[in-house]
């Protein structure tokens, strides 16, 4: 009995390390957080200090480089969609109602989180690389060295660009996610391209529209907070630089998915 005691206290003396290390982790990136809004605000108070050759830059790889991975997922998510609920609507003579189907879980739910998920995955990981080479490499100290703000040049640029581009992916995703959905439903129920259009307004409300377009800033804001933040903590070598990127891949969807949820009960409260 002695033994079976003694040979479970290294796995509850990890777990309470571990646990003790996440809750550090959460409050340093909060501290980390608010260290990027007082910067924001000092951007929003002197807007001469805005670097725009960054933001366009990063706006650039991580909105209209990611167009065609966001636009080939999402348009296999809408066949997918319409396939799975084809079958079981034809039972019941319902298959025009395949486009609430479709409409409602591609602009409400789907393509903002799909999307999320797909930068988080590429955009994140390149934040969190970036980063975690440049504190590996010390070129982060020889930016303060130079009086170069970290957060101004590397961080806020990335936020920014990111909290641009995401809502603009969103819709494209909406677009493809609805037209990939339309030629399901013309291929397995005949439903005309036509009347598809014609239902698609009753199908889905502009609320319904808004409130999926409304979590990407969100969304965006969560995937490059979570990747510069795990690039910062980056120390050692190579090694560390492809823990950070992991880290920062995992934690990213992860809270996107908590915030994806989260906004689904507030949501279910307020009746949206």
């Amino acid at each position: 009995m002695g033994d079976t005691v003694l040979s479970r206290v290294p796995l509850l003396e990890r777990v309470g390390r571990n646990t003790e290390a996440l809750w550090k982790q959460a409050f340093t990136m909060l501290g980390f957080l608010g260290e990027n809004t007082m910067a924001l605000a000092a951007w929003l108070r002197h807007p001469s200090l805005v670097r725009w050759r960054p933001i366009l830059f990063n706006l650039r790889s991580a909105g209209f480089d990611a167009l065609p991975i966001v636009g080939l997922l999402s348009f296999l998510l809408g066949i997918v969609v319409a396939y799975q609920g084809a079958d079981q609507l034809r039972q019941y003579g319902a298959g025009i109602y395949v486009t609430d189907l479709v409409g409602l879980s591609m602009l409400r739910e789907f393509a903002p989180l799909m999307t999320a998920i797909i930068i988080a995955g590429r955009s994140g990981s390149a934040y969190a690389a970036q980063i975690g080479t440049m504190a590996v490499t010390q070129e982060i100290d020889a930016m303060r060295t130079l009086g170069i703000a970290p957060l101004d040049m590397l961080v806020l640029p990335k936020v920014i660009a990111l909290a641009i581009a995401l809502p603009l992916l969103t819709v494209f995703a909406d677009v493809l996610g609805v037209v990939g959905g339309m030629l399901m439903a013309r291929v397995q129920l005949g439903i005309q391209f036509s009347d598809f259009l014609d239902r698609f307004p009753h199908a889905v409300s502009t609320t319904s529209y808004l409130v999926g377009l409304g979590k990407a800033p969100v969304f965006a804001v969560i995937v490059a907070m979570v990747g510069c933040f795990q690039g910062f903590r980056t120390q050692g070598g190579a090694d560390g630089v492809g823990l950070q990127t992991t880290r920062a891949v995992v934690q990213a969807i992860f809270l996107v998915i908590l915030a994806d949820a989260l906004f689904s009960v507030a949501f279910s409260v307020l009746g949206l």
